[in-house]
Formats: structure tokens, sequence, C-alpha cells
């Protein structure tokens, strides 16, 4: 049987922080912090923001920048 590369699935950031105190693995201000936000996305009060315009990111543009 062939043997392929397993791939490791990147995470996604929320699209709004849920402000919890330990920070969840998928929080975009964590993200922003370690540098593994996608490129072209901000992080404008704890809601997550395209770079160019500044509007509201959704799932679906999030799905498409990974």
């Amino acid at each position: 049987m062939g043997k392929g590369k397993k791939s490791k699935a990147r995470k996604l950031p929320k699209t709004k922080c849920c402000v919890s105190k330990s920070k969840c693995g998928r929080c975009p201000l964590r993200m922003l912090k370690e540098g593994t936000l996608p490129d072209g996305y901000a992080v404008k009060k704890r809601v997550l923001v395209r770079a160019k315009d500044g509007k509201k990111a959704s799932k679906k543009d999030l799905q498409k920048a990974a």
C-alpha cells in the first residue's frame, strides 16, 4: 500500500475572541501574537478583520485563505 504524506490541518482562528482567561488555541489574539494568523488578516477590538479594508472576516473567507 502507498504511504502518503500526512498533512496537518491548519487551525483557523475564531472570528471573535471569547475572552477566556486561559485563551483557547484558536483565539485570534493568541494567533496574532504567535504569528500564525493567516496573511491579510488583523485583530481589532478582539474581532478578526481583513487587513485591507478593516471589515469583519467571515468563516467562508477564512477557509479560502487557509
